[in-house]
């Protein structure tokens, strides 16, 4: 199995199935966990020097830190209701603690933080969401923490790529620290699939090959993507979501195509495909 996949786990005792950090994945600024948890289970998130981004990606809950209550947050009940989610920036150096109103699914996202920026619910009218691409390249985005919101360091978007299509495509890489052209940007891929026993395939690679992964991936699993290009594709019968979460020394999501396929971003491939 690739170093790169972390299969989704039962939840232990606090309702975590995934755990990524910095520690375990080699790199020095993304953090990511998963939990599933029952109703009235209460996950208690110590204070630390790291700025999360709390996503409520099913189920309701209340999120309490050191100076606010978020009550009965979240709307959704699965993913693939494609309405925009709740989620809860918190600020380095605030406790958390969620209360799970129904059986919650719940990402926790990580990365440095400064302490520039308040705590602070992040509503679905908060979250803005676009179509990007064409024909078999088609997918749509609810930008949670994008560049232009406030954060420190974290990025956070959701995507759903339908049966069929590609995603994180044509192939795109911001591994590189070389503005204005591209950041040095690690992220995850937290991935679901509907029909949850279905999966699809992400490949991460380089131009040279040194790295050059290819992996099947089921569903609640996740895609570590330290460098390279890291597209997705779907199967026939099986739609997909994952949840991204970026962070580097400079917030900023500038990336670089892949030459050999940046022709698919072409009026030539969108008008064969309206």
């Amino acid at each position: 199995m690739s170093p790169l996949l972390s299969k989704h786990q039962s939840p232990d005792v606090s309702g975590r199935t995934q755990h990524i950090t910095p520690e375990n994945a080699g790199w020095d600024y993304v953090g990511f966990d998963a939990y599933e948890l029952k109703p009235g289970q209460a996950l208690r998130l110590a204070a630390e020097d790291r700025e999360l981004c709390l996503v409520l990606v099913a189920g309701k809950a209340t999120v309490r830190t050191d100076g606010q209550t978020f009550a009965s947050i979240g709307a959704r009940m699965d993913p693939f209701e494609r309405t925009k989610p709740y989620a809860v920036y918190v600020a380095p150096g605030d406790h958390c603690e969620v209360t799970a109103e129904t059986g919650l699914e719940l990402a926790v996202c990580s990365a440095p933080g400064l302490g520039n920026f308040p705590t602070r619910l992040i509503a679905p009218e908060n979250i803005d969401a676009e179509q990007r691409g064409n024909g078999y390249n088609k997918r749509y985005v609810h930008n949670i923490l994008p560049d232009d919101k406030e954060a420190d360091s974290l990025l956070v978007v959701e995507v759903y790529t339908d049966e069929g299509c590609t995603s994180s495509y044509p192939s795109h890489k911001h591994d590189t620290d070389n503005e204005p052209r591209e950041t040095y940007l690690e992220e995850t891929y937290y991935h679901r699939l509907s029909p949850a026993q279905g999966f699809c395939f992400q490949r991460v690679y380089t131009d040279d090959r040194d790295l050059d992964e290819s992996m099947a991936v089921y569903d609640r699993d996740v895609v570590k993507t330290p460098k390279g290009y890291h597209p997705v594709a779907t199967v026939a019968g099986y739609d997909n979501y994952y949840l991204n979460v970026m962070a580097g020394p400079t917030r900023k999501w500038l990336f670089t195509w892949e030459n050999d396929h940046n022709w698919v971003n072409s009026e030539v491939y969108a008008d064969k495909h309206k």
